[in-house]
Protein backbone atom coordinates (compact mmCIF):
# COMPACT_ATOMS: atom_id res chain seq x y z
CA UNK A 1 0.00 0.00 0.00
CA UNK A 2 1.46 3.35 -1.14
CA UNK A 3 2.12 6.38 1.71
CA UNK A 4 -1.13 7.96 1.15
CA UNK A 5 -4.30 7.60 -0.51
CA UNK A 6 -5.72 10.54 -2.42
CA UNK A 7 -9.67 11.10 -3.77
CA UNK A 8 -10.04 13.86 -5.91
CA UNK A 9 -12.89 15.11 -7.80
CA UNK A 10 -15.34 13.79 -5.11
CA UNK A 11 -19.16 14.83 -4.22
CA UNK A 12 -18.39 14.35 -0.29
CA UNK A 13 -21.37 13.34 2.01
CA UNK A 14 -20.21 15.01 5.17
CA UNK A 15 -22.02 15.01 8.52
CA UNK A 16 -25.45 17.72 7.85
CA UNK A 17 -24.32 18.78 4.14
CA UNK A 18 -23.14 17.36 0.61
CA UNK A 19 -19.45 18.87 -0.30
CA UNK A 20 -19.25 19.23 -4.16
CA UNK A 21 -15.94 18.83 -6.33
CA UNK A 22 -13.79 17.79 -2.80
CA UNK A 23 -11.11 16.08 -2.28
CA UNK A 24 -10.15 13.50 0.60
CA UNK A 25 -6.90 12.27 2.07
CA UNK A 26 -6.00 9.11 4.32
CA UNK A 27 -2.67 8.55 5.97
CA UNK A 28 -2.33 5.45 8.00
CA UNK A 29 -5.55 4.58 8.12
CA UNK A 30 -7.27 7.77 9.15
CA UNK A 31 -8.64 10.48 7.19
CA UNK A 32 -6.16 13.53 7.39
CA UNK A 33 -7.43 16.20 5.17
CA UNK A 34 -10.74 17.51 3.24
CA UNK A 35 -11.37 20.27 1.26
CA UNK A 36 -12.47 21.36 -1.62
CA UNK A 37 -11.25 21.02 -5.36
CA UNK A 38 -8.35 19.23 -6.32
CA UNK A 39 -5.50 18.00 -3.86
CA UNK A 40 -1.70 17.97 -5.37
CA UNK A 41 -1.41 14.42 -5.18
CA UNK A 42 2.32 13.37 -5.60
CA UNK A 43 2.96 9.71 -7.88
CA UNK A 44 3.85 8.31 -4.62
CA UNK A 45 0.28 8.55 -3.34
CA UNK A 46 -2.61 6.21 -4.53
CA UNK A 47 -5.04 8.39 -6.45
CA UNK A 48 -8.33 7.44 -7.13
CA UNK A 49 -10.24 10.05 -9.75
CA UNK A 50 -13.94 10.00 -8.37
CA UNK A 51 -15.43 11.45 -11.73
CA UNK A 52 -17.93 12.82 -9.84
CA UNK A 53 -19.17 9.97 -7.70
CA UNK A 54 -20.69 10.49 -4.46
CA UNK A 55 -17.99 9.88 -1.48
CA UNK A 56 -19.56 8.30 1.60
CA UNK A 57 -18.67 7.16 4.85
CA UNK A 58 -18.46 3.15 4.74
CA UNK A 59 -21.81 1.61 5.58
CA UNK A 60 -22.19 -0.31 9.31
CA UNK A 61 -24.87 -3.46 9.25
CA UNK A 62 -25.11 -3.70 13.20
CA UNK A 63 -27.21 -6.87 11.88
CA UNK A 64 -26.82 -9.61 9.88
CA UNK A 65 -26.42 -13.15 9.45
CA UNK A 66 -24.89 -14.00 6.59
CA UNK A 67 -24.47 -13.27 2.21
CA UNK A 68 -22.90 -14.76 -0.43
CA UNK A 69 -23.77 -18.40 0.23
CA UNK A 70 -22.56 -18.23 3.77
CA UNK A 71 -24.25 -17.75 7.18
CA UNK A 72 -22.18 -17.70 10.52
CA UNK A 73 -23.91 -20.11 11.86
CA UNK A 74 -21.75 -22.22 9.79
CA UNK A 75 -18.99 -21.98 11.87
CA UNK A 76 -16.33 -22.25 9.79
CA UNK A 77 -13.76 -18.87 9.25
CA UNK A 78 -14.38 -19.53 5.54
CA UNK A 79 -18.18 -18.60 5.94
CA UNK A 80 -17.08 -15.15 8.01
CA UNK A 81 -14.62 -14.00 5.35
CA UNK A 82 -16.90 -15.30 2.56
CA UNK A 83 -19.85 -13.19 4.05
CA UNK A 84 -17.63 -10.07 4.60
CA UNK A 85 -16.80 -9.97 1.07
CA UNK A 86 -19.92 -10.22 -0.48
CA UNK A 87 -21.34 -7.34 2.09
CA UNK A 88 -18.06 -4.82 1.11
CA UNK A 89 -18.82 -5.45 -2.45
CA UNK A 90 -22.30 -3.75 -1.50
CA UNK A 91 -20.77 -1.16 0.46
CA UNK A 92 -20.44 -1.99 3.78
CA UNK A 93 -17.19 -1.73 5.84
CA UNK A 94 -18.31 -2.54 9.17
CA UNK A 95 -21.13 -5.31 10.76
CA UNK A 96 -21.60 -7.54 13.20
CA UNK A 97 -22.04 -11.12 12.75
CA UNK A 98 -25.64 -12.21 14.15
CA UNK A 99 -26.22 -15.35 15.40
CA UNK A 100 -29.89 -17.40 15.38
CA UNK A 101 -31.15 -19.50 18.68
CA UNK A 102 -29.03 -22.47 18.98
CA UNK A 103 -27.53 -25.18 20.93
CA UNK A 104 -24.77 -23.23 23.51
CA UNK A 105 -22.54 -25.80 21.86
CA UNK A 106 -23.05 -24.41 18.48
CA UNK A 107 -22.69 -20.82 20.30
CA UNK A 108 -19.20 -21.30 21.93
CA UNK A 109 -18.06 -23.02 18.49
CA UNK A 110 -18.78 -19.56 17.06
CA UNK A 111 -16.97 -17.43 19.81
CA UNK A 112 -13.55 -19.06 18.71
CA UNK A 113 -14.22 -18.77 14.90
CA UNK A 114 -14.94 -15.23 15.22
CA UNK A 115 -11.45 -14.75 16.57
CA UNK A 116 -9.79 -16.75 14.10
CA UNK A 117 -11.99 -15.07 11.51
CA UNK A 118 -11.43 -11.46 12.68
CA UNK A 119 -7.32 -12.14 12.52
CA UNK A 120 -8.02 -13.40 9.43
CA UNK A 121 -10.23 -10.39 7.49
CA UNK A 122 -8.08 -8.29 5.34
CA UNK A 123 -10.67 -8.42 2.32
CA UNK A 124 -14.64 -7.69 3.80
CA UNK A 125 -16.53 -5.55 6.23
CA UNK A 126 -14.58 -5.42 9.37
CA UNK A 127 -16.15 -7.36 12.12
CA UNK A 128 -17.06 -4.78 14.78
CA UNK A 129 -17.82 -7.51 17.73
CA UNK A 130 -21.09 -10.10 17.61
CA UNK A 131 -24.60 -9.97 17.79
CA UNK A 132 -26.45 -12.54 20.06
CA UNK A 133 -30.04 -12.98 18.71
CA UNK A 134 -32.22 -15.29 21.01
CA UNK A 135 -32.40 -17.35 22.63
CA UNK A 136 -34.55 -15.61 24.97
CA UNK A 137 -37.71 -14.81 22.59
CA UNK A 138 -41.44 -14.85 23.22
CA UNK A 139 -42.64 -18.50 21.27
CA UNK A 140 -45.89 -16.47 19.82
CA UNK A 141 -43.39 -14.04 17.95
CA UNK A 142 -40.53 -16.79 17.03
CA UNK A 143 -40.62 -16.09 14.07
CA UNK A 144 -38.17 -18.14 11.91
CA UNK A 145 -35.89 -18.55 15.09
CA UNK A 146 -36.08 -22.65 15.41
CA UNK A 147 -38.99 -22.31 18.90
CA UNK A 148 -36.93 -26.07 20.22
CA UNK A 149 -34.32 -23.74 21.42
CA UNK A 150 -36.44 -20.82 23.25
CA UNK A 151 -36.37 -20.32 26.93
CA UNK A 152 -36.18 -17.91 29.93
CA UNK A 153 -32.80 -16.49 30.50
CA UNK A 154 -31.26 -17.67 33.81
CA UNK A 155 -28.11 -16.33 35.37
CA UNK A 156 -26.19 -19.88 35.55
CA UNK A 157 -26.36 -20.24 31.38
CA UNK A 158 -26.12 -16.16 30.39
CA UNK A 159 -23.10 -15.72 32.93
CA UNK A 160 -21.21 -19.07 31.71
CA UNK A 161 -22.09 -16.89 27.80
CA UNK A 162 -21.15 -14.21 28.97
CA UNK A 163 -17.50 -15.14 30.00
CA UNK A 164 -16.65 -17.51 27.05
CA UNK A 165 -16.32 -14.10 24.85
CA UNK A 166 -15.29 -10.79 25.31
CA UNK A 167 -16.05 -9.84 21.79
CA UNK A 168 -20.42 -9.66 22.02
CA UNK A 169 -21.26 -6.24 21.41
CA UNK A 170 -25.28 -6.68 22.09
CA UNK A 171 -27.74 -9.25 22.65
CA UNK A 172 -31.15 -8.82 21.43
CA UNK A 173 -34.00 -10.55 23.71
CA UNK A 174 -37.74 -10.00 24.63
CA UNK A 175 -37.79 -7.91 27.75
CA UNK A 176 -41.28 -9.78 29.50
CA UNK A 177 -39.75 -12.59 29.70
CA UNK A 178 -39.07 -13.86 33.35
CA UNK A 179 -35.60 -12.78 34.66
CA UNK A 180 -34.75 -10.08 31.71
CA UNK A 181 -34.52 -7.02 33.36
CA UNK A 182 -32.14 -8.75 35.24
CA UNK A 183 -30.37 -9.96 32.76
CA UNK A 184 -30.27 -6.67 30.62
CA UNK A 185 -28.99 -4.83 33.77
CA UNK A 186 -25.95 -7.59 33.47
CA UNK A 187 -25.36 -6.57 29.60
CA UNK A 188 -25.21 -3.06 30.77
CA UNK A 189 -22.61 -3.58 33.35
CA UNK A 190 -20.54 -5.33 30.86
CA UNK A 191 -21.11 -2.50 28.16
CA UNK A 192 -23.38 -4.70 25.83
CA UNK A 193 -26.27 -3.20 24.03
CA UNK A 194 -29.87 -5.00 25.27
CA UNK A 195 -32.09 -5.06 22.47
CA UNK A 196 -35.55 -5.65 22.51
CA UNK A 197 -37.02 -8.66 19.54
CA UNK A 198 -39.16 -11.02 19.35
CA UNK A 199 -41.11 -9.86 21.48
CA UNK A 200 -44.66 -9.92 23.16
CA UNK A 201 -44.32 -7.00 25.60
CA UNK A 202 -47.33 -4.63 26.58
CA UNK A 203 -45.91 -1.25 27.34
CA UNK A 204 -45.19 -0.29 30.85
CA UNK A 205 -43.34 -3.67 30.27
CA UNK A 206 -41.02 -1.49 27.34
CA UNK A 207 -41.25 1.06 29.79
CA UNK A 208 -39.57 -0.66 32.33
CA UNK A 209 -36.72 -2.06 30.27
CA UNK A 210 -35.85 0.72 28.77
CA UNK A 211 -34.99 2.10 32.42
CA UNK A 212 -33.16 -1.09 32.49
CA UNK A 213 -30.83 -0.23 29.05
CA UNK A 214 -33.02 -1.60 26.61
CA UNK A 215 -32.55 1.90 24.55
CA UNK A 216 -32.49 -0.29 21.28
CA UNK A 217 -35.26 -1.84 18.99
CA UNK A 218 -34.44 -4.84 17.10
CA UNK A 219 -35.67 -4.70 13.38
CA UNK A 220 -38.92 -3.13 13.75
CA UNK A 221 -42.43 -4.24 13.47
CA UNK A 222 -40.96 -7.68 12.57
CA UNK A 223 -41.90 -10.17 15.33
CA UNK A 224 -43.49 -7.59 17.56
CA UNK A 225 -46.87 -6.70 19.69
CA UNK A 226 -48.75 -4.31 19.19
CA UNK A 227 -52.02 -2.97 20.59
CA UNK A 228 -53.49 -6.80 22.16
CA UNK A 229 -56.60 -6.85 24.77
CA UNK A 230 -56.76 -9.33 28.04
CA UNK A 231 -59.86 -9.35 29.37
CA UNK A 232 -61.74 -6.87 27.20
CA UNK A 233 -59.45 -4.30 28.26
CA UNK A 234 -56.89 -3.27 25.30
CA UNK A 235 -52.90 -2.85 25.88
CA UNK A 236 -50.40 -1.03 24.08
CA UNK A 237 -47.68 -2.80 22.80
CA UNK A 238 -43.80 -2.51 22.26
CA UNK A 239 -44.67 -0.75 18.59
CA UNK A 240 -46.52 1.68 20.72
CA UNK A 241 -44.00 1.71 23.45
CA UNK A 242 -41.27 2.27 20.59
CA UNK A 243 -42.78 5.44 19.84
CA UNK A 244 -43.86 6.95 23.02
CA UNK A 245 -40.19 6.29 24.33
CA UNK A 246 -38.81 9.49 22.48
CA UNK A 247 -34.89 8.45 23.43
CA UNK A 248 -35.97 4.82 22.30
CA UNK A 249 -33.44 3.94 18.86
CA UNK A 250 -35.20 0.97 16.32
CA UNK A 251 -33.62 -0.90 13.22
CA UNK A 252 -35.59 -1.58 10.27
CA UNK A 253 -34.84 -3.81 7.33
CA UNK A 254 -35.50 -1.12 4.78
CA UNK A 255 -35.84 -3.87 2.09
CA UNK A 256 -39.06 -2.47 0.87
CA UNK A 257 -40.49 -6.22 1.89
CA UNK A 258 -40.69 -6.38 5.27
CA UNK A 259 -41.78 -2.96 5.66
CA UNK A 260 -43.83 -1.54 2.74
CA UNK A 261 -43.66 2.22 1.82
CA UNK A 262 -46.52 3.60 4.04
CA UNK A 263 -44.45 1.87 7.29
CA UNK A 264 -41.22 3.03 6.07
CA UNK A 265 -42.38 6.70 5.73
CA UNK A 266 -44.58 6.39 8.96
CA UNK A 267 -41.41 5.49 10.97
CA UNK A 268 -38.80 8.09 9.47
CA UNK A 269 -41.43 10.72 10.14
CA UNK A 270 -41.45 9.76 13.67
CA UNK A 271 -38.47 8.48 14.86
CA UNK A 272 -36.40 10.70 12.48
CA UNK A 273 -32.34 9.86 11.03
CA UNK A 274 -31.00 10.17 14.26
CA UNK A 275 -32.99 7.14 16.09
CA UNK A 276 -33.25 4.89 12.86
CA UNK A 277 -30.53 2.55 11.91
CA UNK A 278 -31.26 0.57 8.77
CA UNK A 279 -30.08 -2.87 8.66
CA UNK A 280 -29.98 -5.93 6.25
CA UNK A 281 -30.55 -8.68 9.07
CA UNK A 282 -29.40 -11.06 5.50
CA UNK A 283 -29.08 -14.64 5.47
CA UNK A 284 -27.06 -16.60 3.41
CA UNK A 285 -28.89 -15.25 0.23
CA UNK A 286 -28.15 -11.85 -0.33
CA UNK A 287 -26.13 -11.29 -2.80
CA UNK A 288 -27.33 -14.95 -4.29
CA UNK A 289 -29.91 -15.21 -6.98
CA UNK A 290 -33.29 -16.88 -6.13
CA UNK A 291 -33.94 -20.44 -5.09
CA UNK A 292 -33.42 -22.99 -2.58
CA UNK A 293 -31.30 -21.79 0.37
CA UNK A 294 -31.03 -22.75 4.57
CA UNK A 295 -31.40 -19.87 7.57
CA UNK A 296 -28.75 -20.77 9.86
CA UNK A 297 -26.30 -23.36 10.04
CA UNK A 298 -25.51 -25.87 7.03
CA UNK A 299 -26.07 -28.84 9.30
CA UNK A 300 -28.82 -27.61 11.27
CA UNK A 301 -30.50 -24.52 9.81
CA UNK A 302 -34.14 -24.88 7.97
CA UNK A 303 -34.40 -24.38 4.60
CA UNK A 304 -36.23 -21.46 3.06
CA UNK A 305 -36.96 -20.17 -0.49
CA UNK A 306 -35.85 -16.81 -1.80
CA UNK A 307 -38.49 -14.86 -3.90
CA UNK A 308 -40.27 -11.63 -4.69
CA UNK A 309 -36.16 -10.26 -3.22
CA UNK A 310 -36.79 -11.90 0.60
CA UNK A 311 -36.24 -14.93 2.03
CA UNK A 312 -39.53 -17.17 3.38
CA UNK A 313 -40.12 -20.12 5.17
CA UNK A 314 -41.39 -23.24 2.62
CA UNK A 315 -45.17 -22.93 3.69
CA UNK A 316 -44.82 -19.05 2.75
CA UNK A 317 -46.31 -18.37 6.23
CA UNK A 318 -43.39 -16.00 7.66
CA UNK A 319 -40.53 -14.14 6.04
CA UNK A 320 -36.73 -16.39 6.97
CA UNK A 321 -34.47 -12.97 7.02
CA UNK A 322 -33.85 -10.73 4.19
CA UNK A 323 -31.35 -11.06 1.54
CA UNK A 324 -31.01 -7.33 1.55
CA UNK A 325 -27.51 -5.66 1.08
CA UNK A 326 -26.83 -2.05 2.30
CA UNK A 327 -26.63 -0.43 -0.92
CA UNK A 328 -30.61 -1.76 -1.69
CA UNK A 329 -31.40 -0.64 1.55
CA UNK A 330 -30.34 3.29 0.48
CA UNK A 331 -32.00 3.01 -2.62
CA UNK A 332 -35.13 1.85 -1.31
CA UNK A 333 -35.15 4.68 1.45
CA UNK A 334 -34.73 7.34 -1.10
CA UNK A 335 -36.63 5.82 -3.84
CA UNK A 336 -39.53 4.19 -2.00
CA UNK A 337 -39.63 6.44 1.26
CA UNK A 338 -38.58 10.29 -0.03
CA UNK A 339 -36.00 10.03 2.17
CA UNK A 340 -33.08 13.03 1.28
CA UNK A 341 -29.82 11.44 0.46
CA UNK A 342 -28.02 12.59 3.14
CA UNK A 343 -30.43 11.69 5.60
CA UNK A 344 -30.42 8.33 4.74
CA UNK A 345 -26.67 7.15 4.27
CA UNK A 346 -26.75 9.08 7.90
CA UNK A 347 -28.93 5.93 9.09
CA UNK A 348 -26.44 3.46 8.06
CA UNK A 349 -23.20 5.29 9.20
CA UNK A 350 -23.33 7.81 11.76
CA UNK A 351 -26.57 7.00 13.38
CA UNK A 352 -25.64 2.93 13.59
CA UNK A 353 -22.13 4.30 14.87
CA UNK A 354 -23.63 6.03 17.71
CA UNK A 355 -26.23 3.46 19.12
CA UNK A 356 -22.85 1.06 19.40
CA UNK A 357 -20.86 4.05 20.89
CA UNK A 358 -18.03 3.61 18.17
CA UNK A 359 -18.74 7.44 16.35
CA UNK A 360 -15.78 8.93 17.71
CA UNK A 361 -13.85 6.71 15.30
CA UNK A 362 -16.15 5.60 12.43
CA UNK A 363 -20.09 6.81 11.07
CA UNK A 364 -18.43 10.25 9.11
CA UNK A 365 -16.00 11.56 6.84
CA UNK A 366 -14.34 14.07 9.52
CA UNK A 367 -10.45 13.90 10.40
CA UNK A 368 -8.96 11.86 12.22
CA UNK A 369 -11.58 9.10 12.03
CA UNK A 370 -11.52 5.59 10.74
CA UNK A 371 -10.56 6.06 6.35
CA UNK A 372 -13.75 3.55 6.00
CA UNK A 373 -15.40 5.21 2.79
CA UNK A 374 -17.87 4.31 0.28
CA UNK A 375 -17.88 5.68 -3.55
CA UNK A 376 -21.31 5.19 -5.98
CA UNK A 377 -23.36 6.71 -8.12
CA UNK A 378 -26.53 8.28 -8.30
CA UNK A 379 -28.12 5.46 -8.30
CA UNK A 380 -26.00 3.97 -5.47
CA UNK A 381 -23.98 1.45 -7.48
CA UNK A 382 -21.46 0.76 -5.55
CA UNK A 383 -17.48 1.86 -6.93
CA UNK A 384 -15.11 1.00 -4.77
CA UNK A 385 -15.30 0.34 -0.86
CA UNK A 386 -12.02 1.37 1.18
CA UNK A 387 -12.22 -0.10 4.76
CA UNK A 388 -9.13 1.92 7.13
CA UNK A 389 -7.83 3.18 3.79
CA UNK A 390 -7.55 0.43 1.46
CA UNK A 391 -8.97 -0.45 -1.65
CA UNK A 392 -10.99 -4.06 -0.81
CA UNK A 393 -13.67 -3.90 -3.69
CA UNK A 394 -13.00 -2.34 -6.56
CA UNK A 395 -16.02 -2.49 -9.33
CA UNK A 396 -14.82 -3.90 -12.87
CA UNK A 397 -16.34 -2.92 -16.22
Amino acid sequence: MKHRLVINDAIIILPGRISEKGYVVCEGGIITQIGQGYFPATESDEIINAGGLYVSPGFIDMHTHGAGGYDFMDGTVEAYLGAAKMHAKHGTTSLLPTTLTSTNEELLKTFSIYKEAKAKNTEGASFLGLHLEGPYFAYGQKGAQDPKYLRNPEPEEYNAILEASDDIMRWSLAPELKGAIEFGKVLRSKNILPSIAHTDAICEEVEEAFDAGFTHVTHLYSCMSTITRRNAYRYAGALEATYLIDEMTVEIIADGVHLPKSLLRYVYKFKGPDKIALCTDSMRGAGMPDGESILGSLQGGQKVIIEDGVAKLPDRTAFAGSVATADRLIRTMIGLADVPLEEAIRMITLTPARILKIDKTKGSIEIGKEADLVLFDKDININTTIINGKVVYKKTH
